[in-house]
């Protein structure tokens, strides 16, 4: 378990589009993951993210989630 304020929120929004929200305020379903790539790695290979928001995840998504955990990282 960790605080939100260490997780990165995946939001599928009502109109159903998938989008990251750092601040934790964006409406819709929420998924959170940890700020590890090791994590990503982890939940991409399960579709974990895929199962918790019920809807198949972009490709663009996954290479947003990867950007900034790399930066965040350096």
């Amino acid at each position: 378990m960790k605080e939100k304020r260490q997780l990165i929120r995946v939001v599928k929004a009502p109109d159903g589009e998938i989008s990251l929200d750092f601040k934790g305020k964006k409406p819709g379903r929420g998924a959170y993951l940890c700020k590890n790539p090791e994590c990503l790695a982890k939940a991409r290979k399960s579709k974990a993210l895929e199962r918790a928001l019920e809807t198949p995840i972009p490709e663009a998504v996954y290479a947003e989630l990867s950007e900034r955990m790399e930066a965040a990282d350096g």
